[in-house]
């Protein structure tokens, strides 16, 4: 999938450490994939991941928040925003995969999309975007909620 839609700092491809001075930069869907797109379309369960950027959306960190079941996953918006307000995170963007390997969301992923942004301009941290990935690890497929104008304002 061709992505178009670019976060508000463009930069070149990832490259580097999770160190602040040279965290990867992720500026569009197509570098969320590149990033966690081959490890998340092998799951055999549900895998939401949250990504913590910077206010330039370099990398703080990335980690699995919860592991479901194959076809669905239960979530809490405060506790993705949580580790967010602990890191002093301005932004994230969630990923998750479908062991289906249709990137199609559901309209609870549509809705989990829309509670978070709501959720997040409360507390001053923007939602960038939810990718989902599917596919398999060796031809990994992506969906941004965001570029297809899913859960977030026009």
């Amino acid at each position: 999938m061709t992505s178009s839609t670019h976060y508000s700092v463009a930069v070149p491809p990832l490259t580097g450490t999770s160190a602040p001075e040279t965290a990867p930069r992720i500026s569009c869907p197509a570098h969320v994939a590149d990033l966690v797109g081959q490890e998340m379309a092998g799951h055999e369960q549900e895998h939401l991941r949250v990504l913590l950027l910077d206010s330039k959306s370099g990398l703080r960190r990335s980690f699995d928040l919860y592991i479901g079941t194959v076809d669905g996953t239960t979530v809490r918006i405060a506790e993705i925003l949580r580790e967010a307000v602990r890191d002093n995170a301005p932004r994230l963007i969630i990923a998750h995969n479908h062991p289906s390997g249709d990137p199609i969301p559901s309209p609870q992923d549509v809705r989990v999309t829309r509670d978070l942004v709501e959720a997040g301009q409360l507390l001053d941290i923007e939602v960038l975007d939810h990718v989902i990935i599917g596919g398999t690890p060796e031809h990994p497929r992506h969906l941004s909620l965001r570029e297809h104008r899913l859960g977030f304002s026009a």
